[in-house]
């Protein structure tokens, strides 16, 4: 389990043609990527008491993936990776966007000089739109961007680093029905049972769907739900979660309210999904569905995993991920194997038949798992984020990150990787290390970096080639601690 290294993150073999005979034409391409949902908040994966069925019939339809992730803790430079098909660390894009360059203001509980904020993703930066448009695709993007400095405002689209400039052929800015696209304290309220408001951002991308085509398209729908603030406009949502939330659940205001911005989530996707049925677009198109971080402490609970968005313990990456394609995919199949974000690049590259350079690349195409979710990828995964939070209040947050504790913690410079069943984690401030055995231990609550001398010490030797190798930015000592 613990004999390929550094060589199996650094070679791939070259994406071929995907074919299937069955088929006139490529497949199309529907990517729904969702913010800040946690790995257990579905139906699906076993939350108590949250409602989505159509999430739930999408897993039922295809493929769940128990063991996938997001390629950081954090929004941007997740998607920059997604996008991209390159970890964070190789992009030097780990952290969130901002409005203006700078660095983070360390405090005395935050010891170490991050590296500057990266403000946008680079137009050299190939991504899949791009790759797509070179396979004869048409591509589409609707949503969340946040991989360009704010642009006239909150999460505003850059008219030199949107999505237009980043490959796709259409796109359209809209927040839709989330908070964010309502004046503050003017969001509608909604009572009457059963009716859950129109969302814009679905809207454009069912038209999209109902558009006449030509040629295989790529969509990617990007929704902001269920990131903060977190007001749901459906009063009779928020109604049903009141008596379907624990009277002792720890912050239960806002899981109840959670509870219902959840359900309006799966409302919305289910929409897109009946559009592709309204269309007869369902047989010959691939459904991926993922988050691009763990659920926020302050409203959800990741167990039984450890930490939240923001951390790299498992409830911070750790993510659902589903995938539908009919005929290629058997209904209802599970697949246990490590995947991460940043394979998606690869794997809709061979499904498009566009053959990728492999230079550079940490993503490998996750189409023999489609096939055959028995398969085994003989890779590391591995994750990168120099920075502190939160940035405001830090001295405040709970200097432990655990299970189940609905705070915000202190996130300190760590990077982590995974290899079979164990994971590393690696902190900058101390160089302390710990060592978790996820198959028998998920929460992280055991660390054996000292029970298990020899296989710490070859994964963190790894870790650290790794990151050197990529040319990752490190955290140093402020300018009174240099040597």
């Amino acid at each position: 389990m613990l004999s390929f290294g550094t060589a199996a993150l650094a070679t791939r073999p070259l994406t071929t043609a995907f074919s299937n005979n069955r088929r006139s034409r490529k497949p199309n391409i529907v990517f729904i990527l969702v913010d800040d949902l946690g790995y257990s908040d579905l139906g699906c994966y076993g939350h108590p008491w949250h409602e989505t069925p159509h999430l739930d019939t999408l897993a039922r339809e295809g493929m769940t993936f128990t063991n996938a992730y997001a390629p950081a803790p954090i929004c941007s430079a997740s998607r920059a990776s997604i996008l991209t098909g390159r970890s964070p660390a190789r992009l030097n894009f780990e952290f969130v966007t901002k409005p203006e360059p700078g660095r983070q203001k360390t405090s005395p509980q935050a010891p170490l000089r991050t590296p500057p904020f990266t403000l946008d993703l680079p137009l050299e930066e190939q991504t899949i739109p791009e790759y797509l448009n070179e396979a004869g695709y048409s591509t589409a993007f609707f949503g969340k961007w946040h991989l360009n400095k704010h642009h006239k405002g909150y999460l505003g689209w850059s008219p030199t680093h949107g999505p237009r400039q980043q490959g796709f052929q259409h796109a359209e800015e809209d927040f839709g029905s989330h908070p964010y696209g309502y004046e503050k304290g003017k969001i509608p309220v909604v009572k009457e049972k059963g009716k859950i408001p129109r969302d814009s951002l679905t809207e454009r991308a069912v038209n999209f769907l109902k558009r006449k085509h030509e040629k295989p398209f790529f969509l990617m729908l990007s929704h902001f739900y269920v990131h903060t603030p977190v007001k749901p406009s459906c009063q009779w949502l928020s109604d049903k979660y009141q008596s379907k939330v624990p009277a002792e659940s720890p912050n239960r205001v806002r899981r109840v309210a959670y509870g219902a911005f959840v359900e309006m989530l799966d409302d919305y996707i289910g929409r897109l999904l009946s559009a592709l049925d309204e269309t007869g677009l369902r047989d010959n198109t691939l459904v991926v569905f993922t988050s691009d971080n763990g659920g926020h402490p302050e409203f959800t609970s990741n167990k039984p995993l450890r930490g939240s968005k923001w951390n790299l313990y498992e409830g911070g990456i750790r993510e659902p991920f589903l995938a539908r394609w009919p005929g290629v995919i058997r209904k209802g199949s599970i697949c246990d194997t490590p995947v991460i974000g940043y394979d998606l690049l690869p794997t809709f590259a061979e499904i498009a038949g566009k053959t990728i350079p492999t230079e550079g690349i940490d993503g490998i195409s996750l189409v023999p798992l489609l096939r055959n979710p028995t398969k085994r990828l003989n890779r590391d995964l591995y994750w990168h984020f120099p920075y502190y939070h939160p940035e405001k209040g830090f001295a405040k947050a709970l200097k432990d990150i655990g299970i189940d504790d609905f705070a915000v913690s202190q996130t300190r410079p760590h990077s982590a990787i995974r290899r079979g069943h164990y994971k590393l984690l690696y902190f900058y401030e101390d160089k302390h290390i710990e060592l978790y055995d996820l198959e028998k231990d998920p929460g992280e609550q055991n660390d054996l970096s000292q029970s298990k001398l020899q296989i710490a010490k070859l994964l963190n030797e790894t870790l650290q080639q790794t990151l050197k190798r990529v040319h990752a930015r490190f955290p140093e000592p402020t300018e009174g601690d240099r040597p």
